[in-house]
């Protein structure tokens, strides 16, 4: 016998009057871990604390308002179509969100955020491009209780059986109502494998940025083509309505396209990573989109930081070392000259001869005689012969003297 999934029998639950539906709650968990997790890793590379939730109240709206718009062009007809009811594009609620659109507009909205908190944007991007993944990968749980993003029919033994739904009247609603536990087909989940896709190279794009330390956005350019890649194949196994071009879904299109913009601009962008002290609000003056020669040269200007940086951290240990070794030298020198100047303050002595002649032209130098003699008969180290040698001279000196007189 097949172990088939099988589908929640409902995604919404009644509260009295109030509506609590499971697609909704996927998408408002997915947006709480999402902030959560991108808070942890913007403040890990350096930036303040907040930065994260601030910038997610431009950018989550948007996000939204972007996910809806591309799920509503790219099936149109569903909406505007022969007996269609055009309110319902606004049903955000019944599931219905295009990621090309939220990503497209919720960068428009986190870029706008930036701007108002002067932090740059790539190096966001960097840090939430993980926690974003994940969040989507949680909000493709939503599509499961909503019987929704399914592909063909199949006999896989993990295929998904999907069952009719009715409300209290008896009349088919697949969102609201309750299923009457009759499978109707097996088909496959290819929410799941997107699901399971998007785990995986979240886990990916974790460990890159811990061997490789990726910023300037090319950790979030990793990631919408890690994306793009996965999707590109699940589009290929669903056969629900869509939009086509030549035959092939838009959204293949769509997945192939962006994979290569991504991979472009992971080649050509900036290399490297943003120091802590750029992350800091104002600290990187961003110029607006269309300057497009301002652009260029913050490019430049940070490519030539970041070379900068790079030589002088890899020049440094050498220069250092030989810094080191010299002020190391002249230390030891300055050292050894005083240790000598010392010794031979301590052994250098005035002979009594000398003394004895000078005492007449220097009067400190007599007086340092006698302090010289001195020490020199007290020592216990002094030979008998030398003990006797200050009395000969100045018995010589009086001597003198007296032949003066």
């Amino acid at each position: 016998m097949l172990a088939y999934i099988p589908s929640p029998p409902q995604g919404v639950w009644q509260l009295g009057p109030i509506p609590l539906r499971a697609y909704a709650l996927c998408i408002i968990l997915g947006i709480v871990v999402a902030i959560w997790w991108g808070e942890r890793r913007w403040q890990e590379r350096g930036g303040q604390a907040g930065t994260v939730l601030d910038v997610a109240m431009f950018a989550v709206p948007f996000g939204l308002i972007g996910g809806r718009l591309y799920h509503v062009a790219t099936d149109w007809k569903k909406y505007f179509g022969a007996g269609a009811n055009p309110i319902e594009a606004l049903y955000i609620w019944q599931g219905g969100l295009g990621i090309w659109g939220a990503v497209f507009l919720g960068g428009i909205g986190a870029w706008i955020g930036c701007r108002v908190y002067k932090v740059p944007l790539p190096a966001f991007g960097d840090a939430i491009a993980p926690p974003i993944l994940l969040a989507q990968a949680i909000g493709r749980l939503g599509n499961y209780f909503n019987q929704e993003l399914y592909g063909r029919e199949t006999t896989v033994p993990w295929g998904l059986e999907i069952y009719p739904r009715f409300d209290s009247n008896g009349d088919p609603d697949p969102m609201n109502g309750i299923s009457n536990g009759v499978v109707e087909k097996i088909v496959h989940p290819t929410f799941l494998y997107e699901l399971v896709w998007n785990l995986v190279v979240v886990v990916l794009l974790v460990q890159i940025d811990r061997r490789w330390r990726i910023g300037h956005g090319r950790l979030f350019a990793l990631y919408v083509a890690g994306y793009s890649f996965g999707r590109f194949f699940v589009e290929l196994m669903r056969d629900d309505e869509a939009t086509k071009i030549a035959g092939i879904r838009i959204n293949s299109f769509t997945s192939a396209l962006v994979f290569l913009a991504a991979i472009a601009y992971f080649v050509f962008a900036t290399k490297g990573r943003e120091t802590a002290e750029q992350l800091q609000p104002g600290a990187m003056k961003r110029p607006w989109p269309w300057q497009i020669g301002a652009l260029r040269a913050a490019g430049a200007s940070t490519a030539t930081a970041v070379t900068l940086d790079k030589s002088e951290v890899s020049a440094k240990d050498p220069a250092d070392e030989a810094d080191s070794a010299d002020e190391s030298d002249r230390s030891e020198k300055a050292a050894s000259e005083k240790s000598v100047d010392d010794d031979s303050d301590k052994a250098v002595t005035v002979p009594p001869e000398k003394s004895a002649a000078s005492a007449g032209e220097e009067s400190d130098t007599a007086e340092a005689e006698p302090k010289s003699t001195a020490a020199a008969k007290d020592s216990p180290d002094a030979d008998d012969d030398s003990a006797e040698e200050p009395k000969s001279g100045v018995a010589a000196e009086k001597t003198t003297a007296d032949k003066g007189k």
